[in-house]
């Protein structure tokens, strides 16, 4: 499990998802492969998580103890890996150049209050979404000047998917809206929003319709979940990586 955990635990996994996710945006609104929009979304997520797993360590160790204990165990290397994150995001900000940098402006504030939000009912999973939709929806939409209403499209199937993710985190972590109304109702709910963003995709225009693989992700790792660390990230977060590349293949 050496391997695998560090794959999850360091970030690298969900950074990678992310990368995938506007590799697959950008695809849909005809943009193509553009470095910087995948180096953003990689290096930056991989930047926020990291430095958020650094920062919460104490409180994680209830909800996450693998995790904490695989941070406590590197810190140093996760603290190296955040640093190169940051690198990484900031050349992809570069490259994607001032128009495409406005979605920042709003998703900067919500990564630095994180530790704050996460703590009220419905915030995280509504902000943790649109910070994911603003990196890999609304920096390559600006990026290849996409019409807006194409954008819509791909921000609102993926916002689905992604508030789905977000739900089934907190019930898995036993927090937000999984601590008010219990983990089953919250998992249905998850379930739900992922399967409207599949039922989406048939009303959308034809470019945009392979996004709806990471909603048919999604609900499937739903549909089989189990509420594990190793569950959470490797399949649940493995669903949107698994369904962007589907998006990607079936767009190329």
């Amino acid at each position: 499990m050496g391997a695998l955990d560090a794959l999850l635990f360091s970030s690298l996994w969900v950074a990678a998802a992310a990368a995938a996710l506007a590799g697959a945006v950008g695809v849909a609104l005809g943009a193509g492969l553009a470095p910087g929009p995948l180096l953003l979304a990689f290096g930056g997520t991989l930047a926020v998580y990291g430095l958020d797993r650094l920062r919460d360590l104490p409180r994680d160790r209830a909800s996450a103890p693998r995790r904490s204990a695989f941070v406590e165990r590197h810190l140093r290397v996760l603290m190296g890996l955040a640093a190169v994150g940051a690198g990484l995001g900031a050349a992809g900000a570069w490259l994607c150049g001032p128009r495409a940098l406005l979605p920042l402006l709003p998703a900067l504030p919500l990564a630095l209050l994180h530790r704050r939000l996460k703590r009220l009912w419905m915030a995280k999973a509504l902000y943790v979404t649109a910070g994911w939709l603003l990196v890999v929806v609304g920096v390559p939409a600006l990026a290849a000047r996409a019409p807006l209403p194409d954008a819509a499209w791909a921000a609102g199937v993926l916002g689905l998917a992604l508030f789905a993710n977000a739900v089934a985190s907190n019930v898995r972590d036993a927090e937000a809206a999984a601590a008010v109304i219990g983990g089953e109702r919250a998992l249905r709910f998850a379930r739900a929003l992922a399967a409207a963003s599949l039922a989406a995709t048939f009303a959308a225009p034809p470019a945009i319709r392979p996004l709806g693989l990471v909603g048919a992700a999604t609900l499937v790792a739903l549909l089989g979940f189990r509420p594990t660390e190793r569950y959470g990230l490797a399949v649940v977060d493995g669903a949107l990586l698994v369904g962007a590349l589907g998006a990607l293949y079936v767009g190329a």
